[in-house]
């Protein structure tokens, strides 16, 4: 199995299939996405790139970390997991379980236990 790179600092023309035709240079891409806003669609400036092989994630990250791409230095290194954010559950607006508060209700209990 191949590792995960992270790519930063990409200029927001940046495309899926640019990842892939600047990365195959050094060997097999398993993948290759850019990261994207939900709500707008533009790029968020940095993306994940699959090798196929350690060797060839590690020729990427010496070849092209800190490499000029329109004008700006990349950034590539092994990505890190995705740590879990507080309370569990991604995004915002955390707030617990709200059957069993009761809060808000003028304070009497729903039987909801």
């Amino acid at each position: 199995m191949g590792k995960k790179l992270y790519v930063g600092n990409l200029p927001f023309s940046a495309t899926d299939q640019v990842l892939v035709d600047t990365f195959s240079q050094c060997g097999k891409v398993e993948s290759a996405k850019i990261i994207v806003d939900r709500d707008s669609g533009r790029s968020k400036g940095f993306g994940f790139v699959e090798m196929s092989t350690d060797a060839e994630a590690a020729d990427a990250i010496s070849k092209f970390n800190g490499a000029d791409y329109d004008g700006r230095p990349m950034t590539v290194n092994e990505a890190k997991p995705m740590v879990p954010r507080e309370g569990g559950r991604p995004g915002g607006f955390g707030g617990g379980n709200r059957e069993r508060s009761g809060g808000g209700r003028g304070g009497f209990s729903r039987g909801r236990y």
